[in-house]
């Protein structure tokens, strides 16, 4: 019983790329590479390419930097961007409201929690099935939470909102 990973995966997978195609990157069309019958990635349209590429080429050396930390802490572009744009004072996360959501004041926003269950979908559904390593995973996911809140320090504090 329960959802399936691919499931779990799909959903939050889904919540991203929506926030991403209305939000930071509107018009551009972000299609899953793996289909899940296939271990070979697809590509993505060339025009999708050029305006991701372009995106992270305008970011500051603060911005590139925490992208870069949340790239390697989540093991993925799309989650790293997420954060990045909620929480960065800079281009990517300005005119956007407060950071890239436009979250009311109240209103949750997506912080390192948010980005760490991204991260950790797989893990936490092997662990939810079979059980957690103690000394192992317990410290692996305080060790991305880390990570991860070191992207939110690296793109805020600039004093420019």
């Amino acid at each position: 019983g329960g959802e399936s990973l691919r499931d779990r995966q799909k959903r939050a997978a889904e919540e991203v790329v929506g926030f991403l195609t209305s939000r930071v990157w509107p018009g551009v069309e972000i299609e899953p590479v793996l289909d899940g019958e296939s271990i070979m990635p697809r590509s993505h349209p060339e025009f999708t390419r050029q305006i991701i590429q372009g995106w992270i080429m305008g970011l500051s050396p603060w911005e590139l930097a925490g992208l870069e930390r949340g790239v390697l802490a989540g093991k993925g572009l799309l989650g790293a961007v997420r954060l990045l744009v909620e929480w960065s004072e800079g281009f990517v996360g300005a005119g956007i409201g407060d950071g890239a959501s436009g979250a009311a004041p109240g209103e949750k926003r997506f912080g390192v929690e948010e980005a760490a269950r991204l991260a950790s979908i797989e893990v936490d559904w092997q662990t939810g099935k079979w059980g957690e390593v103690e000394d192992t995973h317990d410290v692996e996911k305080e060790d991305l939470r880390r990570q991860l809140g070191s992207v939110v320090l690296l793109v805020t504090g600039t004093g420019r909102r």
